[in-house]
C-alpha cells in the first residue's frame, strides 16, 4: 500500500513538473541570439559575424547576429542585460560599451554587476597618427611641434570615445596642451586630418591602414604590448617610455545577462578559445587588424574592471562629463 502510494506519488509529480526524472536539455539546443551594439557594417560588426560563424561550428549551433545601434551601445546593453540567462542571448560587448561610455556618463547598466564575462575575442592596438605634411616623423618631433605650437588639436570619434580618452591620456603623461574637436565617427574625424584642418588623431590601427599606406599620414606609436607585424617599425609607446599604455586597445569580448549558470558559460568560453586558435580565424580577423585574445571568464572580467576604471580615472582628473 505504501510502496503504491509513492508511485502513485511520484507520478504526480512528474506530471507536475515533467523534467522530473529526465536529463536536462543539452546546452545549446537552439540558435543563439548575438547582441552587436552597431549597425551592420563597419569593423565590430565584421568581427562579430566572423566570430560566430567559425564559433557555430565548433559548438554545434548556429548564431543569429542582431545589430542593435544606438546610444553609443546602451540600448544594447539594457536588451542583454534584461534577457533570460539561459546563455541564448550574448552580446559583443567592447572598449565603448562596457569601458569609455560608463565611465563618462549615466547609464541604466552597471557594466561589471550586470552581466556575466564568457570571454574575450580580440583586440587591436590603436596608433598616434599626424597628417604627413607636418615636420613630424618620430614621437619626440610630435612633442616638440605640440610644446612649439599653441593652437594645435586633434580629432576623435565622438566625445567621450576610445579615441578622445587615449589622447587625454596621453596628454597627461606627456605634459602637452592640444584642443580636442568631436566628429560623429572616425570617417569624418580622418577627412579633417586629411584635409589638414586637424593635425592628430589616435584612431584603431584598421582605420588608419588605408592612410597610412598612401602616404597622407604618418604612424608614430601604436599601443599595446608589441609592435605591429604591418609595421615593424612603428615603436610602442611602452619602448618610448610611455608607461600604462601597453594593455590598451580597441578590443570586443563576449557577455550574456548576469546570473548565467557557470556550467554553460565553460561551454562557451571553452568553444570560444578553441575557434580563437583557428588560423583561419585568426587571418580573417587580421583584416580587421584583430589579434585573437582567448582568455578565461575571470581573466576578461578582471580585464574590463581594470580597462573601466582606468577610464573613469582619466574622467575624472580631465574633468570630462558628458551627461548634459
Amino acid at each position: 500500500m505504501y510502496r503504491r502510494s509513492f508511485l502513485l506519488g511520484t507520478g504526480a509529480a512528474a506530471l507536475a513538473c515533467p523534467t522530473l526524472g529526465l536529463s536536462q536539455e543539452k546546452f545549446p539546443s537552439r540558435p543563439i541570439s548575438f547582441i552587436v551594439p552597431v549597425a551592420a557594417g563597419g569593423g565590430s560588426d565584421y568581427v562579430a559575424r566572423a566570430t560566430t560563424h567559425e564559433w557555430g561550428k565548433t559548438l554545434g549551433s548556429s548564431f543569429v547576429v542582431e545589430n542593435i545601434a544606438g546610444g553609443g551601445g546602451v540600448i544594447a546593453c539594457q536588451k542583454t542585460m534584461r534577457s533570460k540567462a539561459d546563455g541564448y542571448t550574448l552580446m559583443q560587448g567592447y572598449v565603448a560599451t562596457l569601458g569609455t561610455v560608463p565611465a563618462t556618463r549615466q547609464v541604466a547598466y552597471d557594466p561589471l554587476k550586470h552581466f556575466t564575462s564568457v570571454g574575450m575575442i580580440g583586440g587591436t592596438p590603436n596608433a598616434l597618427v599626424v597628417d604627413a605634411k607636418l615636420p613630424v616623423r618620430t614621437y619626440d618631433d610630435f612633442l616638440k611641434y605640440v610644446k612649439d605650437n599653441q593652437h594645435t588639436n586633434y580629432g576623435s570619434a565622438g566625445a567621450g570615445s576610445l579615441t578622445h580618452l587615449l589622447m587625454e591620456l596621453l596628454k597627461q603623461k606627456s605634459g602637452f596642451t592640444t584642443e580636442h574637436v568631436a566628429y560623429k565617427g572616425i570617417a569624418p574625424a580622418f577627412n579633417d586630418v586629411l584635409a589638414g584642418s586637424t593635425q592628430f588623431i589616435f584612431p584603431g590601427l584598421a582605420a588608419a591602414v588605408p592612410h597610412v599606406t598612401s602616404g597622407k599620414v604618418r604612424l608614430l606609436a601604436i599601443t599595446g604590448k608589441e609592435r605591429s607585424k604591418r609595421f615593424p617599425d612603428v615603436p610602442t609607446f611602452e619602448e618610448l617610455g610611455i608607461k600604462g599604455f601597453d594593455d590598451i586597445l580597441q578590443w570586443y569580448g563576449v557577455s550574456g545577462p548576469a546570473g548565467m549558470p557557470a556550467d554553460i558559460v565553460a561551454t562557451l568560453n571553452t568553444s570560444l578559445n578553441k575557434v580563437l586558435a583557428n588560423p583561419a580565424l585568426e587571418k580573417t580577423l587580421s583584416i580587421e587588424a584583430i589579434l585573437p585574445m582567448p582568455m578565461q571568464p575571470e581573466q576578461f572580467d578582471a580585464y574590463l574592471r581594470k580597462d573601466l576604471e582606468r577610464w573613469q580615472k582619466v574622467v575624472k582628473e580631465q574633468n570630462i562629463r558628458l551627461d548634459a
